[in-house]
């Protein structure tokens, strides 16, 4: 639930940012000047793509925890209970002797969301975000593929 207020506290603060941004990209592309319709125009720019990357953030989001439901309600979630420090963060030794199972099962089944799916949880339990990001977005490929055919 946290994750989602901080996900809407982030999109208002864009949204602020987009319309004061707007404002002075007006003020400069109407100004006549070279150098200020310049900056008006890379004014417009950034905010576009600070749209662009925070939509494909989220919308990355919604569909990994699609995902995650989705095999929840299959049962096809890892069962290991790995040990946990008091902060809540996953020891990453134990988190790293599971790991080769998941793994293996990719490499068994490349074709398998599922598979790609529990080894993103894999690689987040052991601390390798980007690893686990690419895996997940490997999942949310083939499961649209999947879906699709």
């Amino acid at each position: 639930m946290s994750a989602r207020v901080g996900v809407a506290v982030m999109a208002v603060l864009l949204a602020l940012y987009v319309v004061l941004v707007g404002q002075r990209a007006w003020l400069l592309l109407t100004s006549g000047e070279t150098v200020g319709v310049i900056m008006g125009v890379v004014l417009v720019v950034l905010p576009l793509l600070a749209v662009w990357g925070v939509g494909r953030e989220l919308w990355f989001g919604v569909r990994a925890e699609q995902l995650g439901r989705r095999l929840s309600a299959e049962g096809g979630l890892p069962a290991e209970e790995v040990a946990v420090r008091p902060s809540g963060r996953v020891i990453r030794e134990e988190a790293d002797a599971v790991f080769p199972v998941y793994r293996a099962a990719v490499e068994e089944s490349p074709e398998d969301w599922r598979a790609w799916y529990r080894l993103g949880l894999a690689y987040d339990a052991s601390g390798d975000r980007r690893r686990a990001r690419e895996a997940v977005r490997r999942a949310i490929r083939l499961e649209g593929a999947e879906r699709r055919a």
